[in-house]
């Protein structure tokens, strides 16, 4: 096993090993605002109620909540080992750097992004995952009941709105990027990639974000 632990502190490992992770979690992301997207029927939480129920109580789905956490925690830790090699390498900042030359102000702040998104997923957890795994409870209090109380306070409505921005930058990068990584990189295949990138990060996070929005203005019932 010591060629697959060197192969993963490599560089390159060090970068597949979070294309494989952020294309796990963008896998994860699309089935839980499917999931959540159900407070749209507008039917006062009862399909959304089910589906949480479902996902809270299958074996399966509990077991894949583990791996879940594992990929978030290797994602976040992966990262976190890319931003201070590459901060080694550049110990002493340039007089001037024109980075825009380059790239977009997104793809060289995806650890600030990070950052915000890991500080708006404690609290996310601390709002909803909390409340459905680790206490009971009332029968007539709801996760989406929870969702509704939550969402009344404007300052989380705004802090939710930001944390999905944030989200919708992070996605627009990390996307076409973890393809690259991987090797998927094709002048054909490259392009299509990229589009269906911005779309997906621009519908996901939009979704997301229009669920606090829709509660704070009574949109839904």
């Amino acid at each position: 096993m010591a060629w697959l632990a060197k192969s993963l502190n490599s560089s390159l490992g060090k970068k597949l090993l979070m294309a494989i992770t952020g294309l796990f979690l963008i896998s994860f992301l699309l089935v839980h605002c499917s999931l959540n997207a159900l407070i749209f029927l507008n039917d006062g939480g009862v399909a959304f109620n089910e589906g949480a129920e479902f996902m809270g109580t299958n074996p399966i789905i509990r077991t894949m909540e583990i791996v879940l956490f594992a990929g978030l925690l290797l994602h976040i830790y992966d990262g976190l080992r890319l931003w201070l090699e590459n901060k080694s390498k550049r110990p002493v900042a340039y007089a001037k750097v024109d980075g825009a030359a380059n790239s977009k102000w997104y793809s060289r702040s995806m650890g600030l992004l990070g950052t915000l998104l890991l500080l708006f997923l404690i609290l996310h957890l601390k709002h909803f995952w909390y409340f459905s795994r680790l206490t009971e409870g009332l029968e007539d209090h709801t996760l989406y009941a929870e969702m509704q109380a939550v969402f009344m306070n404007p300052v989380v409505v705004v802090v939710y709105v930001l944390g999905c921005i944030s989200l919708g930058y992070h996605l627009l990068h990390g996307f076409s990027s973890a393809f690259q990584s991987i090797g998927w990189n094709h002048p054909k295949y490259t392009p299509t990639i990229k589009t269906i990138g911005a779309i997906f990060s621009i519908v996901i996070p939009a979704a997301f974000a229009a669920m606090p929005i829709a509660f704070y203005f009574h949109l839904i019932q």
